[in-house]
């Protein structure tokens, strides 16, 4: 249905342009405002209609003139608190604040794809969502708009992507399964008795126990988990004391942990506590555990994969499909997965000569945009292809 190489050459300049404006106007999550507000206007000039989310982000629909499912297409709008130190014509024009993880390609890439279903919707069997999200990076967007309006309920298909630096320009992963970790996150509070540094024996060092708990910890990977199932404990903040010759008697640790499997997820907190406690007592200090089931895991439908592999394989070519190993990152693009069959998939942006493959959230990040119009088209041929098989089951 989709005339491809029409609508690549149609809007292959477009695209690059509204990708460099929104890189220049980056917003923090939650305070998506004049983003929210640009969608919006684009979505007027389309003749689209959207609903808000409180308070940022929108849901448009796209209604074809036939009947059928519904599928809907997720894009995230949230930048970071980076100071931008690449020179581009299209530099942030906001001091600390930088679309670094390439959420301004993701938007782009979605308008575009709202563009070329528009072009094809007298022959859509179905209904169309257009998920313009916010606050992905602190993990509470997808909530937000799932419990704006009743789009979701309504919704039988979730397609989403991420641009992805460490994977070249021109290919695509869409694999089934695992393909990102659950984020728990968790804080441990200790408290000892201090002193003075020369007279250690009078105190309970919390220094030290933090010290043997961040070595402790690795052990629960190393010893209570197979090691065939990827599980990482990480302490990422240490907080404690105020002098040089004084021991101190209290610490704050901050970490995560990654998981793919349920299993793991529904007994990783216990072993967490059990081994604060155990070393808290052998030193004769306390410690409190906060722990924070943050995000679920991303796990790919089957079905779901298939339909983007073939959309992708018309679009890129058979030998650009590639498999890619799954991350520890985590996305709450997993809400939606939680209660409705989709697929998440990773669009190669990596090029080593235009300085794109550097790690996402590095302030020299940019991305590939050969890669956008591509995206575009996976997203648009996604709905389009779901709809039609939908109809001949």
């Amino acid at each position: 249905m989709l005339n491809r190489k029409v609508l690549k050459e149609r809007y292959k300049d477009e695209i690059v342009s509204l990708r460099r404006y929104l890189h220049q106007h980056p917003e923090l999550s939650m305070e998506e405002v004049e983003t929210t507000a640009f969608i919006a206007q684009e979505l007027d000039k389309l003749g689209i209609p959207y609903i808000k989310a409180n308070p940022t982000g929108l849901i448009a629909t796209i209604e074809g003139k036939h009947p059928g499912k519904t599928v809907a297409l997720r894009s995230d709008m949230d930048a970071l608190k980076i100071t931008q130190k690449n020179d581009v014509p299209y530099r942030s024009q906001s001091e600390g604040r930088m679309h670094a993880c390439g959420h301004d390609a993701h938007m782009s890439i979605l308008l575009t794809a709202a563009k070329m279903l528009m072009d094809s919707k007298d022959e859509i069997h179905g209904t169309v969502h257009l998920l313009f999200q916010p606050a992905e990076e602190i993990g509470l967007g997808a909530k937000i708009l799932i419990e704006t309006g009743d789009w979701y309920e309504q919704t039988d298909n979730v397609f989403g992507a991420h641009i992805w630096s460490g994977l070249p320009t021109g290919k695509v992963s869409v694999e089934a399964g695992e393909r990102m970790a659950a984020t728990d996150r968790f804080s441990i509070s200790i408290k000892g008795l201090s002193g003075h540094g020369s007279m250690p024996h009078q105190t309970v060092d919390a220094v030290v126990v933090a010290s043997a708990m961040v070595m402790n910890f690795q052990t629960i990977v190393s010893r209570e988990y197979s090691p065939l199932d990827p599980l990482v404990v990480s302490v990422g903040s240490i907080h404690s004391g105020t002098a040089f010759n004084v021991i101190s008697g209290e610490a704050e640790l901050e970490g995560t942990v990654r998981y793919f499997r349920k299993e793991i997820g529904d007994t990783i907190e216990g072993s967490v506590r059990r081994v604060m406690e155990h070393t808290a007592s052998l030193y004769s200090a306390e410690a409190e555990l906060t722990y924070i089931h943050n995000l679920p895991p991303v796990h790919n439908e089957e079905t779901s994969s298939e339909i983007a592999r073939e959309a992708a394989e018309k679009i890129m070519g058979k030998e650009n499909v590639v498999l890619m190993e799954k991350t520890t990152g985590g996305e709450d693009f997993a809400f939606y997965l939680e209660k409705k069959p989709g697929c998440f998939a990773f669009i190669g942006s990596g090029n080593k000569e235009k300085k794109t493959d550097l790690a996402h959230h590095n302030d020299h990040f940019d991305i590939d945009e050969d890669a956008l119009i591509n995206g575009a088209l996976l997203y648009a041929e996604y709905a389009v292809s779901y709809l039609e098989r939908s109809r001949s089951l």
